[in-house]
């Protein structure tokens, strides 16, 4: 079973997400989008949505940094283990805090406001689920171990467990004695990347850089003085 979890489906997930996202470009240019529901409705949008990318964006980097940087690393840097700890803590919970309640707020209008819940599909809604669970499970687990807890050091153990994947020398046994909350986090984004690609969460691989190659689109504004004229009434002009 470990060998199972920590070994084989951490490849078969990053298989699933490569060749699922190759084959989205391939074969569904256009539905590689958000499929934006503003049009319905921008109110509760405007506070939702800014909440969870600034939330999911300072996760994203605090990950990168927790499971590829080496503990040694920091050490070299001059950052005790002691500032790190506090620093991962207290900006992994405020992060964590900003994308669950984004999170919730734009669930909340998904389901409320009836022309946005019309436009969402069953897509959609298992994408959510999916994502709910790997953010709320890894939030959980971080405020059990380390804040109402004694302090869980996962960079002895999840990190090197993480880089041996990309090293394609998998050192499943690490995994072992990581604690179920941990471990449950882990799975949950095991299931969220492998559905990814399929999801409209593939327009966080998108990027405006055609726009620094591409023409110029020339306006051209109407007459300002055509305004002011009155329009012509019936047949040619006569009234």
């Amino acid at each position: 079973m470990t060998t199972l979890l920590w070994t084989i489906l951490p490849y078969a997930t990053l298989l699933t997400f490569g060749l699922g996202t190759v084959w989205r470009y391939r074969y569904d240019k256009f539905g590689w989008t958000t499929r934006s529901s503003q049009l319905y409705e921008t109110t509760v949008l405007r506070w939702g949505l800014p909440m969870f990318h600034f939330g999911i964006l300072l996760v994203l980097i605090g990950h990168v940094g927790g499971l590829l940087v080496p503990k040694a690393w920091t050490e070299a840097a001059g950052i005790s283990e002691h500032a790190y700890h506090l620093l991962a803590v207290f900006l992994g919970t405020v992060a964590g805090v900003f994308t669950v309640v984004g999170l919730a707020v734009l669930i909340a209008r998904r389901r409320l406001v009836g022309p946005v819940f019309a436009a969402t599909t069953r897509n959609d809604k298992a994408m959510y689920v999916v994502l709910a669970a790997t953010i709320g499970l890894g939030l959980l687990a971080t405020v059990r171990a380390n804040v109402l807890g004694a302090g869980y050091d996962y960079r002895e153990t999840v990190s090197p467990w993480f880089r041996s994947i990309f090293l394609l020398q998998p050192r499943d046994d690490l995994m072992a004695e990581v604690p179920i909350g941990f471990q449950l986090h882990i799975l949950a984004a095991f299931a969220l990347f492998a559905f990814w690609p399929f999801t409209r969460l593939i327009h966080a691989f998108s990027a405006p850089v055609g726009y620094l190659t591409r023409p110029y689109v020339v306006y051209r504004s109407r007459d300002p003085r055509g305004s002011a004229r009155r329009a012509p009434v019936g047949w040619g002009g006569r009234r």
